[in-house]
């Protein structure tokens, strides 16, 4: 039995800890993108792609796996990849320019409760009572987190539109990302991590130039500054996240993913003054609690699988 399949070893230590650096650098990246201001969502994609392919090359190239990365059997599914993939990224990425930090990261986390409802949606997968109620105290929290704006919405009032669309936007951002997960996790079948990654950032660099004709806003040096460096950061918490689910069970590593509120949080008010609100601060938890129940649940049922497949042979 290696390190990595013995609880509380060296190994999922050190899963935890590459998933607290991820998740670290990816609030950054964040950061950076909220720091520069509200820009074009494609010109910030563009910029969050294309220079994260330059630590993601480079780490391939220490690894010795740059000459095979690009290879591939299934161009289609990495370009339908790319462009649901590029979709959730202009969405998030204009959701954080326009909401506190702390809202825009916890609104993402209704991601995982959408794949369970996508997962039976379009695959057909089956869903348990567990998971369900999970899934609708988990959607809860969001309303709970939107509340403020869903009543200005219904107010009519013409004041904080530009939130009212963050939320939006977010919820958006967090739909298309889970359905970019499922067509990941039919890739991973047949596609190495790093084909997949190399894939994703080269399309979604392409396809975000083509907003270019659209308008892109002029910058100063610092907003091209900021936004080279959330591309850098994106790349680097991209290998650590990729990093952590090798040394341990994706049980183990996933729940450290809420992380991010705490930091977003910090962040948020040392940084642009975002005092987090009641509404995000009850959401949120019941949000995150809902996601950890659901990969603990994933981790059980699998456990169960295997333990059915070993059983089945020896019956027959």
């Amino acid at each position: 039995m290696t390190s990595s399949e013995v609880p509380g070893s060296r190994g999922a230590l050190t899963a935890i800890a590459l998933k607290v650096m991820s998740v670290t650098i990816f609030v950054a990246m964040s950061s950076l993108i909220k720091a520069a201001g509200p820009l074009p969502a494609g010109q910030i994609v563009f910029f969050r792609s294309f220079f994260a392919v330059f630590p993601i090359l480079i780490f391939l190239f220490y690894k010795h796996e740059l000459r095979t990365a690009f290879a591939t059997k299934r161009p289609i599914g990495h370009i339908l990849r790319g462009v649901v993939g590029v979709c959730s990224m202009g969405f998030t990425f204009f959701a954080l320019t326009r909401l506190p930090l702390p809202d825009a990261i916890t609104l993402n986390y209704a991601q995982p409760l959408l794949i369970v409802v996508f997962s039976s949606l379009f695959l057909g997968e089956a869903i348990r009572f567990y998971r369900w109620s999970a899934v609708a105290v988990g959607l809860l929290g969001v309303v709970i987190i939107s509340w403020p704006e869903l009543t200005l919405l219904s107010s009519g009032s013409g004041m904080d539109d530009k939130e009212v669309l963050g939320v939006m936007a977010a919820l958006a951002g967090a739909g298309s990302s889970a359905v970019a997960a499922l067509l990941v996790r039919n890739l991973v079948h047949s596609e190495r991590t790093a084909t997949i990654v190399l894939w994703f950032s080269m399309m979604a660099s392409l396809l975000a130039l083509l907003t270019l004709p659209f308008g892109w806003d002029a910058m100063s040096s610092t907003q091209v500054m900021l936004l080279i460096a959330a591309g850098f950061c994106g790349g680097i918490a991209q290998i650590l996240m990729t990093s952590a689910y090798r040394h341990a069970e994706v049980s183990v590593v996933a729940p450290f993913e809420y992380t991010s509120m705490i930091l977003a949080i910090i962040v948020g008010y040392v940084v642009f003054g975002d005092v987090p609100t009641a509404y995000m601060l009850v959401g949120g938890l019941i949000v995150v609690a809902a996601g950890i129940f659901i990969i603990f649940r994933e981790r059980q049922l699998g456990l169960e699988h295997a333990r059915a497949r070993k059983v089945t042979p020896s019956q027959g």
